[in-house]
């Protein structure tokens, strides 16, 4: 075992207990933070603006009087408090996200039947969507983007962001990037209080039908817990990368891509998968090199140590077969002939072909989005997309002659089921023909 990263090789005996080991991580429910957020969301749901202004100030050192203090009244003026750079790169990523979302936006579609029935899907975009945006220390204008504009193209009537403001501060570029992103409206606050206030609505902050965004653990658990009053994007683990390449691509480009997920948090995931054990060991001196160079030093090493490794397998086949067991969030495939190999590639979140499509693209303006599934649950489950925002009903449009045949059907499975109001209301139908 490396001073700084997991070594591990697929041959060894132990392999598969250090892997699962190696993959698994502390998500197990806190009773602390349970009764916390319960009693939170308890409190907003009674008492509305009164519990959120109160949670508010607590929680963010805030003086808030007024609830309407907590909404900010004209987040465009943002934009001209950003460096041009910055205001420039993200409508630029802002037309890329929109354009690729633009392409998987579903649409109601019909058919005939012989006899004059008609049946289809009717699609249609939610009425209203809360956004969570982490703040404090940290400015996630890529994640107001990701999460917005595809609410946006999917055409949700109205789009809720809330964001904490601890000390009174908010970061200029979240609120710059809310406006590119066309957020109708944007609340201060933060926390399971948030949460609660989209869930159940108050007086100031209207209720929505579905929340979406990353949080802490007490967002996370407080949207686990309003899942079914309001509709939830996921529950998110720690970031993951998973590396595969065939040993040609320079070390220190390899240990940058690992780095980019390890300094999200001690939680993140960073795996680097490969046949050459030189190349391994040449990675894993780029690491050694590399990371006293980074701010987020120590968070990195704390991940690698943790949950990084620099794993040795046969060949490429291996490595993919490796990549599917692990079903990573993020899946690089810095190889001779990535095309090659994405056919065989059934779980992964997102993923990068070639030695010169980092990662670190992908979360700023490739355009796919960069809210994916993790921990595994890229197995049965995909990025965040226009779909989110969509609800499918089912229409049926029957024909007085497709009564007819239909009802009989019905009504010979509903008395089989001992359902008699079915089966006579199929029944009634077939009077017609």
């Amino acid at each position: 075992m490396s001073a700084l990263i997991n070594r591990l090789d697929a041959q060894a005996p132990d392999f598969d207990a250090r892997l699962t080991a190696l993959l698994a991580w502390d998500d197990d429910e806190r009773p602390d933070v349970t009764r916390a957020v319960k009693e939170i969301l308890d409190a907003v749901r009674r008492e509305g603006d009164a519990a959120l202004v109160r949670y508010t100030n607590r929680f963010d050192r805030r003086a808030v009087v007024s609830p309407a203090a907590l909404e900010v009244v004209a987040p465009a003026a943002s934009l001209d408090a950003v460096p041009e750079a910055v205001r420039a790169a993200l409508e630029q990523a802002a037309a890329r996200i929109r354009n690729y979302h633009e392409k998987h936006k579903a649409v109601s579609w019909n058919y005939r039947e012989a006899d004059g029935t008609v049946l289809g899907q009717l699609v249609t975009p939610l009425d209203r969507v809360g956004i969570y945006v982490p703040g404090g220390k940290a400015a996630y204008p890529s994640s107001v983007l990701m999460n917005a504009i595809p609410a946006k193209v999917a055409g949700v009537g109205e789009i809720i962001m809330v964001v904490p403001a601890p000390d009174e501060h908010v970061e200029p570029v979240v609120l710059a990037a809310a406006a590119i992103a066309g957020v109708d409206r944007v609340f201060t606050i933060g926390g399971a209080q948030a949460i609660g206030a989209l869930a159940y609505g108050t007086a100031t902050v209207p209720a929505v039908d579905k929340i979406v965004g990353p949080g802490n653990i007490y967002v996370a658990t407080a949207k686990s817990m309003v899942f079914g009053r309001v509709g939830i994007d996921m529950i998110a683990g720690p970031s993951e990368i998973l590396v595969v390449c065939d040993g040609a691509t320079d070390p220190d480009w390899i240990a940058m891509d690992l780095f980019s997920q390890a300094e999200h948090d001690e939680q993140a995931q960073s795996i680097l998968v490969s046949p050459d054990a030189a190349f391994l060991d040449a990675v894993e001196a780029s690491i050694v090199r590399l990371l006293p160079s980074l701010p987020r030093a120590d968070i990195v090493r704390t991940a690698l140590a943790a949950r990084g490794a620099l794993v040795r397998v046969t060949d490429l086949e291996s490595a993919i077969a490796l990549a599917n067991r692990i079903a990573p969030e993020h899946l690089e495939l810095s190889v001779a002939d990535p095309q090659r190999w994405l056919p065989h590639i059934r779980h992964a979140g997102a993923i990068f072909l070639g030695r010169h499509t980092p990662e670190a693209i992908g979360d700023y303006c490739a355009g796919p989005n960069h809210v994916l599934p993790t921990a595994g649950t890229a197995r049965f489950s995909s990025p965040l997309g226009v779909y989110d925002f969509q609800k499918r009903s089912s229409v049926i449009d029957c024909s007085p002659a497709g009564a007819a045949e239909l009802g009989r059907i019905a009504a010979v499975l509903a008395t089989a089921e001992g359902l008699d109001a079915h089966a006579r209301s199929a029944a009634y139908r077939t009077a017609d023909e």
